[in-house]
């Protein structure tokens, strides 16, 4: 499984820029006018891992291969989306596959920039945003709704459906978003909201946008202070970036561009913050497979179970599990090879039952 995150946002708060930074394709024009992204940007970018760099210089494989995670980068949204106004609204479609949406949210104040609604005010704009999603929503649960009542005519399951889709539409309805709804546990009402892929049930990530005097203390930016305290309420991640200062890096050296980043006290790219920041909220995790042919990264949820995590690489591995050689990867480096780990008995074998967790490295044996 890959990571899938949408980008979304009121024009001119910097979401092609940021596109751009965290995916080194200068391919999404940035620009000072509303709606300068009309077709949305994709791209689907390595998640950097410093553990598994250290397996191939361990292993030295014929192929490295990292994690990904895809980026959609649509249109600005504006107050009346959802029934037309702007271009927003028509590119949603794009970002309902998405597992996660990055919430694009203007925190600096710039003269030379225009904000859509005449003054920056993140609370307003993400109200703006998240009203817009969830109207979407609306009509699309409306629609879905529509044909369920129409089936539902001698099909009892169909009208138990009907009936769940009417007790989600009240809830939207009331200005509370899907992800707050305690839906029924059957696998028609599943089904129906995976084809739906409502987005008010995505995981919202906000990422504050500020200017490069904000970047070393952002708590000192009163406009990241009303984000965060608003993100606190709402049970949401805040990631702080610098758009701008991110995009020029493109093109630098990792150690010039880290070299930049610790001038203004950080640490991490904005690409890394956000990959995490992902990871986090949807309880993600990596563990790697490693041999002379690859070295590899995988994405699982946090601590599935061995047999799953072994259907992330090919269906057949789950189907055939018999078990699991696993070893962490600090101790991986530390006896240099999964035979010598074997050797001095810190290879363990596990069975169907064992969660695998992040960072681990394993060797799965299977039979179909």
């Amino acid at each position: 499984m890959s990571l899938s995150i949408g980008i979304v946002g009121l024009p001119n708060v910097g979401k092609s820029t940021l596109f751009n930074a965290l995916t080194k394709a200068q391919n999404a024009e940035a620009a000072n006018y509303p709606f300068c992204t009309i077709e949305p940007n994709k791209a689907t970018v390595p998640v950097p891992d410093q553990r598994l760099n250290k397996i191939t210089a361990l292993v030295k494989p014929q192929k490295q291969i990292y994690a990904t995670v895809d980026f959609i980068d649509i249109a600005g949204l504006v107050r009346g989306a959802s029934k037309g106004e702007g271009l927003g609204n028509q590119f949603l479609a794009n970002i309902r596959e998405s597992a996660a949406i990055i919430e694009v949210v203007r925190c600096f104040e710039d003269e030379n920039i225009s904000h859509v609604d005449g003054a920056v005010d993140p609370m307003r704009d993400i109200d703006t945003i998240e009203t817009e999603l969830l109207l979407a929503d609306i009509q699309s649960l409306e629609k879905r709704l529509e044909k369920a009542r129409k089936a539902a005519k001698g099909d009892k399951a169909m009208q138990v459906l009907a009936a769940d889709l009417q007790a989600l539409l009240d809830h939207l309805n009331s200005g509370n978003p899907a992800s707050s709804f305690e839906g029924p546990d059957h696998d028609l009402y599943r089904q129906c909201l995976r084809e739906l892929g409502l987005l008010s049930a995505k995981t919202l990530i906000y990422c504050a946008n500020v200017d490069e005097d904000s970047l070393a203390s952002p708590n000192a930016n009163p406009h990241v202070a009303t984000l965060k305290a608003g993100a606190a309420v709402r049970g949401r991640s805040v990631v702080v970036v610098c758009a701008k200062i991110e995009e020029e890096l493109q093109g630098l050296s990792e150690s010039e561009q880290m070299e930049i980043l610790s001038s203004y006290d950080i640490q991490e790219s904005s690409l890394i913050q956000v990959i995490r920041a992902g990871y986090g909220a949807l309880g993600l995790a990596s563990y790697f497979t490693a041999g002379p042919k690859e070295v590899r990264a995988w994405t699982i949820p946090q601590l599935c179970k061995a047999p799953q995590a072994a259907g992330v690489i090919h269906s057949d591995f789950e189907r055939g599990f018999i078990r699991a050689e696993v070893i962490g990867w600090k101790e991986y480096l530390e006896f240099g090879s999964e035979a010598a780990a074997r050797a001095a008995g810190q290879l363990r074998v596990e069975g169907k039952e064992y969660p695998v967790k992040d960072g681990d490295v394993v060797h799965f044996l299977f039979n179909v």
